[in-house]
């Protein structure tokens, strides 16, 4: 994807869920990442432990990386946390490059998950 169509895409998002939750100012890549993690959980409820978040942040790059082939579903443990294995390295290319294929993943999970349409909102 060229820097421009990911700077578009990226704001596309950011523009929706911020519209989507009410909020005045764009979510960052954390906050999106915690409300695919609760998508992800299917976690209903409306306040979490700081743990709770990281995890929740967890199983989100855990299950949009899955879509890249770099972990693998394995299941929910007792309390019905989704659990992944790694199977493949993801490419240690530093910070920036960490981040720019996680936000990618994000537009793909949006431009074809159902959670797009259950973030519509009529004008």
């Amino acid at each position: 994807m060229e820097d421009w169509q990911m700077d578009f895409d990226w704001l596309r998002i950011r523009h929706l869920v911020k519209d989507a939750m009410g909020q005045d100012g764009l979510p960052d890549l954390q906050i999106i990442l915690l409300l695919i993690g609760i998508q992800e959980a299917h976690v209903v409820r409306t306040s979490f432990t700081k743990e709770e978040k990281w995890d929740l942040m967890h199983v989100a790059t855990c299950h949009l990386l899955s879509t890249e082939g770099y972990f693998d579903y394995v299941g929910k443990d007792d309390e019905g946390w989704p659990h992944f294995k790694q199977v493949r390295t993801v490419p240690a290319e530093g910070e920036k490059a960490q981040e720019r294929l996680l936000k990618e993943c994000v537009i793909k999970y949006f431009d074809t998950s159902s959670i797009t349409s259950s973030l519509a909102y009529e004008e």
